[in-house]
């Protein structure tokens, strides 16, 4: 199994202005690798390769001081990036019948990264991570990495730095007990369990909606190009730094009691895209961030054994769970209640009880005491 670490990196001034000017010099040399690419296609009539690219950049490197001050796998892993970048242009241009947007060029804020393919590039010591041709940076290891580290991607957040490690290694599996569970995903509740536990809404960016508009106020009247517009930017994009780590520290706590509770997880495979065209409801979807959520109980029950099955959630609101009569309602009407058989219940419990019985002819091992499992609570 793949598996990324990210580690906060405490650099001193002397250090930032060494990955400040590296972002700076790998921001260029993809720009300049995309115009090499478009030049050679008009003149040649035929596309440049990555191969032909390198050989270009070793010759440059020998008159160019910037170049030489970035270590070699960092400059290479740009032209792995200009080729990806071309690759998934091909790819969009077969899926969208020839009106896929060719690879941009890299302004200074949308290059953030650098990336050293492999060790000795970087390494880890007494003293911290030690970088080649920038030296040891203090890093905070709060939790160990589990086998051995492939690359690492330096990453600039706002202010702040980042090392990424990328890993290789099989994991134990850890033991869960045999329980099954339907969810269903929600606004009102961010989830309904199909044990009749529900999980609240945390609505990280209604919490922080206002001030996000205060500081968002304050940027529309700066000046553009100005100083304090771009101090104020940064405030800006502050705010929304926080919402995301709040929220992203919500679902990987959620999602590891899940995965650690029930072996055998039943979610919707929901269209998230084409539900955030509902403009009444864009904002709340995407706060609520299932997609997200849903990923990371993807890569988590990996180190379990334990299995995710996505089903269709159409009707899941409109069927009986009890009788399996459909039972038409509107969106606004929240209770279920079945003329056939007389159950009453919350509607989102009653998805609850339906997604979980989807996935039971879609791979619920023999052995899951579902009956017990429908009581279980959530630990």
């Amino acid at each position: 199994m793949q598996r990324t670490y990210k580690y906060r990196l405490y650099p001193n001034k002397e250090q930032i202005r060494k990955f400040e000017q590296i972002l700076n010099t790998c921001r260029h040399l993809y720009n300049n690798a995309l115009t090499q690419r478009k030049e050679y296609y008009k003149e040649n009539k035929k596309g440049l390769s990555r191969i032909k690219q390198q050989k270009l950049l070793k010759e440059r490197k020998k008159e160019n001081i910037y170049l030489k001050a970035v270590h070699s796998q960092v400059l290479q892993d740009v032209l792995f990036r200009v080729e990806k970048a071309f690759a998934l242009f091909f790819v969009r241009l077969k899926v969208k019948d020839g009106k896929a947007g060719y690879p941009r060029y890299k302004s200074y804020d949308r290059y953030d990264s650098f990336t050293y393919s492999q060790q000795p590039g970087f390494k880890f010591t007494d003293k911290g991570l030690k970088l080649s041709k920038i030296g040891i940076i203090k890093i905070k290891l709060h939790r160990p990495t589990q086998g051995e580290a492939k690359t690492c991607t330096i990453k600039r957040e706002i202010d702040r730095w980042y090392a990424c490690f990328s890993c290789q290694a099989n994991f134990p599996i850890k033991s869960i007990p045999q329980r099954a569970i339907g969810i269903d995903m929600g606004i009102t509740h961010y989830a309904y369990l199909s044990n009749g536990k529900t999980i609240d809404n945390p609505r990280h960016l209604t919490i922080s909606e206002e001030k996000l508009k205060r500081v968002q106020r304050r940027l529309s009247k700066r000046p553009r190009g100005s100083k304090n517009r771009n101090k104020q930017r940064i405030k800006v994009a502050k705010v929304h730094r926080k919402i995301k780590d709040q929220r992203s520290d919500f679902l990987h706590k959620l999602s590891r009691r899940i995965v650690n509770s029930f072996s055998f997880i039943a979610v919707e495979n929901l269209a998230i895209t084409n539900m955030v065209k509902n403009h009444y409801l864009a904002k709340s979807i995407a706060d609520a961030s299932w997609g997200q959520f849903l990923s990371y109980l993807a890569y988590k029950v990996e180190e379990t054994g334990s299995k995710v099955v996505r089903v269709n959630p159409k009707g899941t609101s409109q069927i009986c769970s009890q009788c399996d009569n459909r039972v038409p309602k509107s969106l606004s009407v929240r209770v279920h209640k079945c003329p056939y058989c007389g159950i009453k219940l919350d509607r989102d419990y009653n998805s609850a009880l339906n997604i979980l019985q989807r996935a039971i002819g879609q791979g619920l091992p023999e052995s899951t005491p579902l009956e017990i499992a429908n009581r279980q609570s959530l630990n």
